[in-house]
């Protein structure tokens, strides 16, 4: 059996980087209960930041995943020209916008039935802004992830997902307390 199938050789490798991705995420739950009076004040925000860095981490996991497939296969993930690349970002790009499309009228309809404190406006800026951003981190951790684990001989399957998904659930609810704070205040 290939050493890099063994037990023992996949935890050596993720030990350390769940370790550390722990410690990020330790770090974003800091901050996260730092803002709890704002949540608490905007109930809304509450139920939308979940959502939203949640489905950012799963956008960035299903590209990876492509990403890592394509250069098992021998394909580029780096080539601009490549349209099997473009499809699988224009994908990702579609279906957060149409995730979070829905999500800003779920909130919305949720909102209004709770006396709408919030209102439609600053729904759809938080979620349109901070929805981009996400989808934006989440393309560029994605391919970053697998060019690094590439480049330092690391099977991208071990690494990519794990970090993706931390690094852009902890990007995504900054940036997603950081938006909602400047329009909500």
């Amino acid at each position: 059996m290939d050493a890099s199938w063994r037990a023992t050789g996949i935890i050596r490798r993720m030990f350390p980087l769940l370790v550390a991705l722990s410690l990020i995420v330790l770090i974003a739950g800091i901050r996260l209960e730092q803002a709890g009076p704002f949540l608490r004040s905007y109930g809304m925000l509450a139920v939308m930041l979940p959502t939203m860095v949640g489905t950012g981490g799963n956008l960035g996991a299903v590209l990876s995943s492509r990403l890592s497939t394509r250069f098992h296969l021998g394909l580029s993930v780096t080539n601009p020209t490549d349209r099997g690349l473009w499809s699988n970002i224009i994908a990702v790009v579609l279906l957060g916008m149409t995730i979070f499309s829905g999500l800003a009228v779920a909130i919305y309809l949720l909102d209004t039935a709770a006396g709408g404190l919030l209102g439609w406006r600053p729904i759809v800026v938080i979620t349109a802004v901070s929805g981009s951003a996400i989808i934006l981190i989440a393309i560029c951790f994605s391919f970053l992830a697998t060019y690094l684990a590439f480049r330092f001989g690391i099977d991208p399957d071990d690494v990519t997902i794990p970090v993706v998904t931390n690094l852009v659930d902890v990007l995504g609810m900054v940036i997603f307390l950081a938006t909602a704070t400047a329009v909500v205040g």
